[in-house]
C-alpha cells in the first residue's frame, strides 16, 4: 500500500476508534509508535507491537464490551490478575470484559496497562492472508449468458 493511502486510512481509522463508545478507554494506546486500529467483527480491533489485543464491540451481548485477544493457556493467569473477564462465549479462545462489569473502565484500565508493558500473555500474532487461488474458466462456455426469453 502507497504512504499516502496507509497514512489516510490509519487516519480514518483513529478518527472512528476515538468516535467510539469505548474509544475513550484506550487512548493511552493510541499514541503508541506501533499502535494500528482496523474495524473487525462490527467494532474497533486495537494493534499494539505487531500482535491484535483487543476489539471494542458495542452491540448487543455477547459483543458489547471489550473482547481481548489471547490463547488459552493464559486464561486462568489473566483472569486471576482481572477477575471481571471472561471467556467469550463465542470465541472461546479469547476473554471478554462485559460493559456492565462493576469495574469496567478500572478493569479496561489495567487491561490497557497490560499492553502498554507488552505483557505476553494479551494480544496474538496475526496469521498471513493465504493468496486466493484463482479459478481457471472452462473453455467453450459464453463469457456472458443470453437473457431469457420473454413470455408472452
Amino acid at each position: 500500500m502507497r504512504d499516502g493511502v496507509q497514512d489516510n486510512a490509519t487516519t480514518r481509522a483513529i478518527t472512528r476508534l476515538r468516535r467510539h463508545r469505548y474509544g475513550g478507554l484506550v487512548d493511552g494506546l493510541i499514541d503508541e509508535p506501533s499502535f494500528l486500529a482496523k474495524s473487525m467483527f462490527g467494532g474497533m480491533a486495537c494493534y499494539l507491537h505487531g500482535r491484535m489485543m483487543l476489539i471494542l464491540t458495542d452491540r448487543r451481548p455477547p459483543w458489547r464490551g471489550l473482547l481481548v485477544a489471547t490463547g488459552r493457556e493464559s486464561h486462568a493467569s489473566l483472569r486471576e490478575t482481572l477477575p471481571a473477564l471472561l471467556v467469550h462465549p463465542v470465541i472461546s479462545k479469547w476473554l471478554y470484559l462485559q460493559e456492565d462489569a462493576p469495574d469496567f473502565e478500572e478493569c479496561a484500565g489495567d487491561l490497557v496497562g497490560l499492553i502498554l508493558a507488552d505483557d505476553p500473555r494479551v494480544g496474538v500474532e496475526s496469521q498471513p492472508r493465504s493468496p486466493r487461488r484463482r479459478v481457471a474458466k472452462k473453455p467453450g462456455r459464453p463469457k456472458t449468458r443470453s437473457p431469457k426469453p420473454r413470455r408472452s
